[in-house]
């Protein structure tokens, strides 16, 4: 196995301090029926395994199959962390802290990018492929951005820049005639997006769920559904893990695959059941988790989607070359 370059050295390093700018991670026995899952505890004798994932809407499937018996159906006591994001999680994995974590499909692209040895092992979640989807770019109400070719030359938030949000942006942007490198990016927590448009303090801003209805509620107006616009089949993000931990747990990894891909498809198939799980581990109330748009959850990753995703992100400069999907995605 090849050993990560300097420069991927250095991206761990990056991404160390800022997940120490963050709130801190926490160890969660959320929706596990209140059995210990630390490590070497956990009820059976099973294999311990620990994710991190981030506490929002799209990582229910993985609290849902915990609470469902799928994980430990399998011999496996999860231990789920929560964490602030990707700077948190590849270092998190790359270090061993994690076994498995959370990411958007982007967030590995650069990380492989950068010499990091990661691959997907289980799918997330999807663009719901309609509109209106979960994600979405919103202005003011009473703003002259009726298009998102009308974004060009305007400041648009993002929670991360140079990521999954300003790559589909640019693209929808490009191909609704405008150009793309006339946008500002810059970098708004989703939380405090919707105050930001309200302010108009930003042009426009790329908010997701929960935040995105609350936002529409106060009067925002959504003039781009972008993961939508950009491909109604993309992926958004996935459980990664270290290419020798494939290699060298085999087994351990084949029974979170499957316990994983049996939560996704249980999540798709029961949205109530979802809706119910996000209010333990979140701070979102039942009447927003209510009108909430969820995410499509399904075990396949769609690689046309997710070639168009990393080629877009080459053009405008996030990768140096476009991912290897065979590296990146499992069954390649």
């Amino acid at each position: 196995m090849a050993r990560p370059t300097v420069a991927a050295a250095l991206f761990v390093s990056a991404a160390l301090a800022l997940s120490a700018c963050g709130s801190g991670s926490t160890s969660s026995d959320q929706g596990g029926g209140g059995a210990s899952s630390s490590a070497g505890g956990g009820g059976g004798g099973g294999t311990t395994v620990k994710v991190g994932v981030i506490p929002i809407v799209d990582t229910a499937p993985i609290w849902l199959g915990k609470d469902k018996g799928f994980f430990k159906d399998e011999g496996i006591n999860l231990q789920i962390t929560t964490t602030t994001g990707g700077a948190a999680a590849v270092p998190g994995v790359v270090s061993g802290d994690f076994d498995i974590a959370f990411g958007n499909v982007v967030s590995v692209m650069v990380a492989a990018d950068k010499g990091l040895p990661l691959k997907f092992i289980a799918n997330g979640n999807s663009t719901s492929g309609k509109t209106p989807d979960f994600s979405g770019v919103v202005v003011p109400k009473d703003s002259p951005i009726k298009s998102p070719k009308d974004l060009a030359g305007r400041t648009v938030s993002v929670n991360n820049l140079n990521n999954i949000g300003d790559t589909t942006i640019r693209k929808v942007v490009q191909d609704a005639g405008g150009d793309p490198k006339s946008i500002k990016f810059v970098e708004v927590a989703f939380p405090d997006a919707p105050a930001a448009v309200e302010r108009k303090q930003v042009d426009a801003a790329w908010i997701l769920e929960p935040f995105l209805s609350a936002a529409v509620a106060k009067g925002a107006r959504v003039v781009s559904w972008n993961y939508t616009e950009f491909d109604p089949s993309l992926d958004i993000a996935g459980y990664f893990t270290k290419k020798d931990t494939i290699e060298g747990k085999k087994d351990m990894v084949e029974k979170f695959q499957k316990a994983m891909n049996k939560s996704l498809e249980y999540a798709q198939a029961h949205p109530d059941e979802v809706r119910a799980i996000v209010g333990t581990y979140t701070k979102i109330g039942e009447e927003a988790r209510a009108k909430m748009v969820l995410p499509k959850f399904t075990p396949q990753f769609n690689r046309d989607a997710a070639k168009k995703l990393g080629d877009a992100a080459v053009t405008y400069g996030t990768l140096k070359k476009a991912p290897n999907l065979d590296e990146l995605l499992p069954n390649g």
